[in-house]
């Protein structure tokens, strides 16, 4: 008769010692997320330099003057699709 104990100690996950490939592939998957991470945080920098400084419904706001649908000094309508629009490219 077994007690609780030999019961408890009874290894019934069969040879954990086989292989041992858990310690290599915990250190490969690591390694594949912080380089995604690098590279996720790389894009997100670049994507925020190509934002303009200014959107135009902040320009209005700090005039004074309530949302107008053209925008007198650019020529460029107050659109959220045209933001950035009316200044050319910076390197």
């Amino acid at each position: 008769m077994m007690t609780a104990a030999q019961v408890l100690a009874e290894n019934n996950f069969g040879d954990t010692r086989s292989g041992g490939l858990a310690g290599p592939m915990g250190l490969f998957m690591i390694v594949v997320l912080a380089i995604v991470t690098v590279l996720l945080i790389r894009n997100m920098n670049a994507r925020l330099r190509r934002l303009p400084d200014r959107f135009p419904a902040q320009r209005d706001e700090e005039s004074g003057v309530g949302p107008t649908t053209m925008d007198e000094s650019s020529g460029a309508s107050g659109n959220p699709g045209d933001l950035g629009r009316d200044r050319p490219p910076t390197s």
